[in-house]
């Protein structure tokens, strides 16, 4: 039963995937809604490093909290402020712990090299 499960959401994640890639325009994450940025990063994370659908599940969710939580307490905001210089550290040792936790050693390897770029 969790393994038909897991081939139908498979399945309507390169569905709706397969829409939003024709329907896409040049437009910054701004326009977009987290959930829309966040599956475009899970997106580029599952061809970088082949996400089990699981994991693309838990990094999809840890992605949109992340960009929720930076659109209302980072983005816009005077990045000279300290709390907000904190608040941005902190939300991304939240994601970097979220992505530690649901990748593999490798993965996790080749996920920090990307960061870096």
């Amino acid at each position: 039963m969790k393994n038909l499960f897991k081939v139908i959401a498979v399945a309507a994640l390169f569905i709706f995937g397969a829409q939003n890639v024709q329907a896409q325009s040049l437009s910054t994450s701004q326009d977009q809604r987290p959930e829309e940025v966040a599956k475009m990063k899970t997106s580029n994370l599952n061809d970088a490093l082949t996400l089990t659908g699981e994991q693309q599940r838990y990094i999809f969710r840890a992605l949109t909290a992340n960009e929720v939580n930076m659109r209302k307490n980072v983005t816009g905001k005077d990045m000279n402020n300290a709390e907000v210089k904190s608040k941005k550290i902190e939300l991304d040792e939240q994601l970097d712990g979220a992505m530690k936790k649901t990748l593999t050693a490798d993965q996790y390897a080749k996920y920090k090299a990307m960061q870096k770029q």
